[in-house]
């Protein structure tokens, strides 16, 4: 019998160990916020956007055998799908969490298919924003992949393709490599050169106005012409201006004639569409469409607010409805009330109508939470978030109040048959505007005038004037000219805005969209060639039909080969009689400093640059730079030129760079500061343009 040793022996005890689920989003910071809210159950990852699409090297598309896409994993994402097909092998059950829309359920469809999923399983989760209860909610009700939504992305997929593959190589052999082509592109670029050949032609009308200020005792106003006997007449030129002049005797008081007072509403604006944000953001902030939809797009991922942990700050960033939930809007109510007073919030906020075509499938665009005020989240944001993000805010907070109330007056004031009227208004309540400082306007305040009363006209001033011809396009001006003609929808104004600068079909110039020589080629080319690509009616239509595949009432295959079989004869006809364009080069005036041989000016991927004219045998090239006409205030032996930054932001340095390495953003003067010897600049202020020392405070007007 063995002897007993006194100590207790342990018994080894195995913890079984329990599968996670695991989750599998779009991007790493989506992925970081919903995996704090499931808990330590739940695995998430991404897939770092698309796994499979396309190949680039080739059309991918099977025409003879109904439509059918040759789908590859896309270079790159190798250790990516290796990685997700380790961990669902190990998984209890896998979710599919990509964004609620056709491109977020064709990376669902195409994870499924890699990873060996069934798409009818119920492993598609979506949700409209990033909180924790919209979060556990949607994995409480996971669903199968939407088909009607895959086929759509697909048949805009594959549409496209066709597209872009067949007209590209014809702009290729016959204008230059590395060029492109697309539906709403085309439309895009069309549109464009369309408004510069309207301003080329515009012929300017003279018109004339009389601006007058008068008095009654000591308050001023002021009032303009507006016509004859009652009735509206139109100064069309200085002859006209002379004749209603020696009608008024100025030493004689006018008579008020009609005082109608009036009590308007101005409402307050539905929450923001994608279109709307991208419009109000390029207006109001200055921000390209590219940038608001990152900027949008971090916001609605998550942002860290300390203690509070990573939140979702706002709804899905892309769709066309402006419906609110009646949480959002019970929470908007309860806010308003507090903060405000009960005055200002609405009984019923108004009912928006939907654009035509619009799919409603996602709320507007609105924060997670209405009591997350921008102030209060201010310190985690960084500039441009806490912009937007403060724009959305109080966009959905006016949305849900009352509007605002303006007392208007318009007087007409009579002498001898002419007459002037007078404008005015004052803010009586102002409602929706205490929030959303973009609609405030100014008050015109006029004295308070009945009808009979006398007053003093103090002076006179006529002014010529001549019609000016349309404005080019800025981006918040295309992307609503689009919408409002059904091209494109609200993912593809962004990447469409991008390609046609990226491709230098058209630049940015003073934040307006101006046509280059190449786009204007590759316009004619598309004009004569296809013309349906060009058609807005043609091309809306078309948008409605992969609507109607997402609602299923149509046939992908059925839609895409009513549009291919035209098309593909007029790709055939283009190619035998289209010759090839030569773009000429210019002489550039000097020599190449290599070999001696005449530099010319080519039309380059990012617009003209000097390169010596025996290429290839000579590769010398030279970027074209804008002299100012100053002498560097640093070095004072280079020339001040005009460049350009990697986002095509304008800044000024020495021509000597790099042995001079002056930069400015400001254009300098070509003098110094009187005070302190530092180089003066131009400066752009509210008031205009201002020449100033960065050094220092002093500054001087510019005279005209």
């Amino acid at each position: 019998m063995p002897r007993s040793t006194g100590t207790a022996t342990k018994k080894k005890t195995t913890k079984r160990k329990v599968k996670k689920n695991l989750v599998i989003v779009e991007s790493p910071s989506k992925a970081k916020t919903i995996e704090k809210y499931l808990g330590s159950r739940y695995k998430v990852m991404a897939s770092l956007g698309h796994i499979r699409d396309l190949p680039k090297s080739k059309m991918g598309v099977d025409v003879e055998n109904n439509y059918e896409p040759h789908y590859i994993s896309i270079r790159g994402k190798g250790d990516v799908i290796k990685e997700l097909r380790k961990e669902a092998k190990k998984a209890n059950h896998v979710y599919l969490a990509a964004d609620p829309d056709r491109e977020g359920e064709a990376i669902a469809w195409h994870l499924s298919y890699l990873l060996g999923l069934d798409p009818k399983d119920k492993n598609r989760v979506v949700f409209n924003e990033i909180t924790k209860d919209a979060v556990k909610n949607a994995f409480k009700n996971p669903r199968a992949i939407d088909m009607n939504l895959v086929d759509a992305q697909q048949a805009r997929r594959v549409l496209d393709r066709l597209v872009g593959y067949s007209i590209s190589p014809l702009l290729w052999a016959k204008i230059k490599k590395g060029l492109s082509a697309g539906r709403v592109q085309s439309i895009a670029l069309n549109l464009i050169i369309q408004r510069e050949n309207e301003i080329k032609d515009f012929v300017p009308e003279e018109y004339w106005t009389i601006d007058s200020e008068f008095k009654k005792g000591r308050a001023k106003f002021e009032a303009s012409f507006y016509g004859i006997n009652g009735k509206k007449k139109a100064l069309k030129n200085n002859e006209d201006v002379q004749k209603i002049l020696a009608k008024i005797n100025t030493k004689q008081p006018f008579n008020v004639t009609k005082v109608d007072k009036k009590e308007r509403k101005r409402m307050p604006q539905p929450p923001f569409t994608t279109s709307t944000l991208q419009q109000t953001a390029n207006n109001t902030l200055k921000f390209k469409t590219q940038k608001t939809m990152m900027v949008a797009q971090q916001l609605y991922e998550g942002i860290s607010l300390g203690k509070s942990g990573t939140v979702g700050l706002i709804t899905y960033m892309r769709t066309d409805s402006t419906r609110i939930s009646a949480v959002a809007k019970h929470e908007a109510s309860t806010f308003i009330h507090e903060e405000f007073g009960e005055e200002y919030a609405a009984l019923k906020p108004r009912k928006t109508k939907l654009s035509e075509g619009a799919q409603d499938a996602h709320e507007a665009i609105r924060p997670s939470s209405v009591m997350r005020t921008p102030k209060s989240i201010e310190q985690y944001l960084t500039k441009d978030q806490l912009k937007l993000y403060t724009l959305i805010w109080s966009r959905f907070v006016a949305s849900q109040m009352t509007p605002a109330i303006v007392d208007t007056m318009r007087v007409d004031l009579t002498q001898n048959g002419v007459t002037y009227r007078a404008n005015g208004s004052k803010l009586k309540f102002d409602g929706f505007t205490k929030v959303y400082a973009e609609s405030k306007r100014k008050d015109n305040v006029l004295p308070e005038l009945v009808e009979n009363d006398e007053v003093l006209m103090v002076k006179n001033q006529p002014n010529q004037h001549f019609t000016l011809p349309p404005a080019r396009y800025t981006e918040a001006t295309l992307i609503k000219t689009l919408e409002e003609n059904g091209v494109g929808r609200p993912s593809t104004y962004a990447p469409t805005l991008n390609v046609i600068q990226k491709r230098y079909y058209v630049k940015l110039a003073a934040r307006k969209f101006e046509p280059t020589e190449l786009g204007e080629i590759v316009n004619t080319m598309i004009e004569e060639c296809f013309p349906d690509i060009l058609n807005v009616d043609f091309t809306a239509n078309l948008e409605g039909q992969l609507d109607e595949i997402e609602e299923g009432k149509q046939e992908w295959v059925s839609i895409i080969d009513a549009f291919y079989q035209p098309f593909s004869n007029e790709v055939k006809e283009a190619s035998e009689k289209l010759a090839k364009v030569t773009i000429k080069d210019e002489p550039a005036g000097f020599n190449c400093e290599i070999c001696g041989a005449p530099m010319v000016v080519k039309m380059g991927r990012y617009g003209k640059f000097y390169a010596c004219s025996r290429f290839p045998d000579c590769r010398n090239t030279q970027a074209i730079i804008k002299q100012i006409g100053v002498k560097c205030p640093v070095c004072g032996r280079g020339e001040v030129v005009e460049r350009k930054s990697k986002k095509n932001r304008v800044f000024y340095g020495c021509s000597r760079y790099p042995e001079c390495e002056f930069v400015s953003w400001d254009k300098p003067v070509g003098r110094n500061c009187p005070k302190c010897d530092h180089y003066l600049v131009y400066k752009k202020t509210k008031q205009g343009q201002q020449v100033k020392c960065p050094n220092g405070d002093y500054e001087e007007a510019i005279q005209k």
